[in-house]
């Protein structure tokens, strides 16, 4: 995760308390002004010493490279795991590179991390000289991960029954009981150390109030959330690369485990989300080679643009690794051969009904996926009654486009370089429309971003 720049959201890491009070703790130190010295690696352990009321000084150091889950080292008494200062010390690096500049760790924190991974040789007997060392405890780290599945468990138990009880109630006492009622089981969700559960949650929080057909879109998303619970309680009965869906779905971290691949890389788009906690940043490649489109994801503290910033239209030679899972698009960036440079290559493109069926294919993979990545050839966009569509110029077929993407100035801008005419178009294609990112005009021309 944190090799290629990504770092964790404030869900995930409070999602690791023990308990409330030491969610609470946490919070109180991912300020910069108990810390000092703090650090992080390339290659996923993060360090730095935290001053209690006291004056005592607590050296902390959290490796977040292991799949199974992260692993802890503080100098205080707390027999928690994690205990606050390594939560806040997570909360600290989860806030932006600034807070916790990557460097050296201090000795103290190189041994411990060294030995866990098992690239020093730890103390040992004298009557075993030459022996291999031994790799981080592999039972400690089964064990972690059994902790944190029945926390799920759990949650994932509750989530049912608080679905149950919202529709026995029927769907009219929603907008009164209001955005409290979603917000306290996100919470819940987060203590069960499911954060993929709490941000769907939210997300079905914002829905009545939404505009017309919101009870429709709530049962829906209520619906996929029962899915995913169930999903999660049977995921020893899934087929393996669905189970493996299941998993990322609700939050737990995985790494990059395909090999590295190398290709010129297309930047086909690149946008922001934001919330009052983060800010995402989605970059969207295609491998000139490979034929191959991935997504890069990076994270920035609330009102900070993420490191990573690479415009479309441009190029590049590097690696990037696959995260575990079928249909997925997301990957890591690794060594960059070339610094980004003008290309004149597009990617090939797809008719609207082929589009379509894409999306379709997909769903069987991962039945939470919002949308898929498509590059639409020879379209032009057209307003369809009171909203819009991209219509195939060779075909009676159309893509509306989402509400989100009629609201945009980038409308405009790919109805000024079409301009009647067919051009390439790439977006994100999902249950709600078309998302137009980027447009290539008609015969030669440079990619125009559209958000």
């Amino acid at each position: 995760m944190t090799q290629q720049g990504v770092r964790w959201t404030t869900d995930q890491v409070l999602a690791l308390a023990p308990d409330a009070a030491s969610r609470e703790a946490g919070r109180g130190l991912g300020v910069a002004g108990p810390w000092s010295g703090a650090g992080g690696s390339g290659d996923g352990a993060v360090w730095g010493l935290c001053e209690s009321s006291g004056g005592e000084r607590y050296r902390t150091v959290v490796d977040v490279a292991d799949a199974s889950g992260p692993a802890y080292r503080c100098g205080c008494p707390s027999r928690k795991v994690p205990c606050k200062h390594a939560l806040g010390l997570l909360l600290l690096w989860a806030g932006g590179e600034g807070a916790v500049p990557r460097g050296q760790p201090p000795d103290w924190a190189e041994r411990w991390i060294a030995a866990r991974r098992g690239r020093a040789e730890p103390e040992r007997p004298a009557e075993a000289p030459g022996a291999a060392s031994p790799p981080a405890d592999p039972q400690a780290a089964r064990r972690r991960a059994e902790r944190r599945a029945e926390r799920i468990t759990a949650g994932a138990t509750e989530l049912e029954q608080r679905l149950a009880d919202l529709l026995r109630g029927g769907l009219a006492g929603v907008q009164q009981a209001g955005y409290g009622l979603w917000e306290e089981t996100a919470a819940r969700m987060v203590d069960a150390q499911a954060p993929g559960l709490a941000a769907r949650v939210r997300e079905a929080a914002a829905i009545p109030s939404s505009g017309s057909g919101w009870p429709a879109r709530l049962l829906e998303e209520c619906a996929l959330l029962h899915l995913l619970g169930r999903g999660w309680l049977h995921r020893e009965e899934l087929p393996g690369g669905l189970a493996v869906t299941v998993r990322s779905r609700i939050g737990l971290p995985a790494a990059p485990d395909g090999p590295p691949l190398r290709d010129d890389w297309l930047v086909l788009a690149q946008y922001d989300t934001a919330d009052s906690r983060l800010t995402t940043r989605r970059v969207w490649l295609y491998g000139a080679r490979s034929q191959r489109t991935v997504l890069l994801l990076s994270y920035g503290a609330a009102g900070r643009a993420p490191d990573l910033a690479l415009p479309p239209g441009l190029a590049l030679e590097a690696e990037v690794s696959a995260y575990p899972g079928p249909g997925q698009w997301r990957a890591a960036l690794g060594e960059r051969f070339a610094p980004p440079a003008p290309t004149s290559i597009r990617p090939p493109g797809l008719t609207t009904a082929r589009a379509a069926a894409r999306y379709g294919d997909a769903l069987r993979d991962d039945p939470w996926l919002d949308a898929v990545p498509v590059t639409l050839d020879r379209v032009v966009p057209a307003p369809d009654g009171d909203s819009w569509q991209v219509a195939d110029a060779d075909a009676e077929t159309a893509l509306p486009l989402t509400a989100a993407a009629r609201a945009r100035p980038g409308l405009w801008r790919l109805v000024a370089v079409s301009g009647g005419a067919p051009v390439k178009v790439f977006g994100e294609l999902g249950h709600q429309g078309f998302t137009p990112l980027t447009v290539w005009p008609a015969g030669e021309g440079a990619a125009v971003p559209l958000c």
